[in-house]
């Protein structure tokens, strides 16, 4: 029974990153077949459309492509944030002997893969490229793995999850160490107290949505006039959101039931289709010990999810993945070439490497059930780098857009090899039979 209640939610995770992926994939192949079709053209110009405000002493107007970029993606990086935050709390992350072989797997799927592109990269236009291959994309990943059912077992699933948030986490330091450039301190330093203003609050049991909503939305303006890149505003924003009930779950289940029982006595007195007042009372009760009980974490996660899942990597996918596949020399055939390896011998060396390694020399373990040669599988499938690869290559690149078509060419070139192998693998050495656990 307990078993089922951690399990559950998971898979309704895994259903959701698995549609998302689907979707993604959708998404990016209408971009593609637009963007070199006759529509390229309007295709283009859609998102170069200026959108904003401008005023005597505020301007905040940017093209659309932006405005999905550093806004709805700062809603896609909070998720990451209320995610990480959980799993470093509560979750397969709070204690380093259950979190130490995805950390080591995400370490050795972030360095191999980067000095793998460094070592090849001798372009001093494409050198800022290198945090390139270092990302992995849970949806299309989850998807992957979710296409083979009941062949491999829920413990993989849940590894490659806490893989992909501790790959996460390693892309937003990089992002904001590497990828902020032109700092104005000042702004940074407010919007750093802001969000430590939020933090005590919080602490204090202080907490109310449109006030954290209010602070957010500053917080992010501050970041982009600061030039410190707003999603990471959103990572941040996510920290300050609190994890704990103001009930326990036994005090709500004791007033669940007492509720219930009062609201059915109450039905025998007034079945009619109009509630009584007293009716309406209880069932405001209801609400308010609901709203008692729900981590405010929790509860913005859950409703966030279906809407970064199902809205933002969609739209993000649609603006960013329109690559032009065009001949000659306008194509970067090097960084195509170099991206492509980074991602597929360096996130499938990298994670087996060093996992193995730690493995030997009895820093971590494998988790129970897996197999040497489903890790191996996985990562290929960790070389799926597909949504935080784009993003990343969208800063790296963004004072040399001609390489820009050339570098979405090798993420998805090098996305689609990693998760094509992945796949096999995991097929061909899975069984039915290995589905527990």
């Amino acid at each position: 029974m307990i078993k089922n209640l951690l399990i559950s939610p998971f898979q309704k995770f895994v259903k959701i990153e698995s549609l998302s992926g689907i979707m993604l994939f959708g998404a990016t192949i209408i971009a593609m077949i637009l963007a070199n079709s006759s529509f390229a053209q309007d295709y283009e110009s859609i998102w170069q459309y200026e959108i904003g405000i401008k005023t005597a002493h505020f301007e905040l107007s940017k093209p659309l492509l932006l405005w999905i970029n550093d806004g709805l993606m700062a809603i896609f990086f909070f998720l990451i944030g209320l995610e990480i935050k959980r799993e470093v709390m509560i979750g397969d992350l709070n204690d380093l002997k259950k979190a130490s072989f995805p950390i080591f797997a995400a370490l050795g799927g972030m360095i191999v893969p980067i000095s793998i592109y460094v070592f090849l990269n001798s372009d001093p236009a494409t050198s800022h490229g290198w945090g390139i291959p270092a990302a992995t994309d849970i949806a299309f990943s989850l998807a992957i793995l979710q296409l083979l059912g009941k062949r491999v077992p829920i413990s993989l699933k849940v590894f490659l999850a806490a893989f992909a948030i501790v790959d996460d986490i390693g892309a937003v330091i990089l992002i904001a160490v590497f990828y902020s450039t032109g700092i104005k301190w000042l702004l940074l330093i407010i919007a750093i107290a802001i969000v430590a203003l939020l933090i005590f609050l919080s602490k204090r049991n202080i907490y109310s949505k449109y006030l954290f909503f209010a602070g957010g939305v500053i917080v992010w303006l501050l970041f982009l006039k600061a030039g410190f890149h707003p999603t990471v505003a959103g990572v941040l924003l996510a920290f300050t959101i609190p994890l704990r009930q103001k009930v326990d779950v036994a005090t709500y289940a004791d007033n669940l039931c007492d509720i219930v029982a009062d609201f059915k006595d109450a039905c025998k007195s007034c079945p009619g289709p109009v509630l009584t007042r007293e009716q309406v009372d209880y069932i405001d009760d209801l609400e308010d010990w609901t709203n008692k009980v729900q981590s405010p974490l929790q509860h913005l996660e859950h409703n966030l999810h279906n809407w970064v899942a199902y809205f933002v990597i969609p739209i993000f996918a649609f603006a960013n993945a329109g690559v032009t596949f065009k001949t000659g020399g306008d194509l970067n055939y090097t960084l195509i070439f170099i991206i492509m390896i980074s991602l597929f011998a360096g996130k499938s060396i990298g994670v087996t490497l060093i996992t193995w390694l730690a493995t030997k020399l009895k820093l971590t373990a494998m988790p129970g059930r897996m197999k040497l040669s489903q890790l191996v599988g996985v990562s290929f499938l960790a070389g799926v780098g597909f949504t935080m690869s784009i993003f990343i290559s969208n800063l790296a690149f963004v004072d040399h857009p001609e390489v820009m078509n050339s570098a979405k060419i090798g993420i998805i070139s090098g996305s689609l090899l990693s998760g094509i192998t992945g796949f096999l693998i995991l097929r061909l050495t899975s069984k039915k039979e290995d589905t527990s656990g």
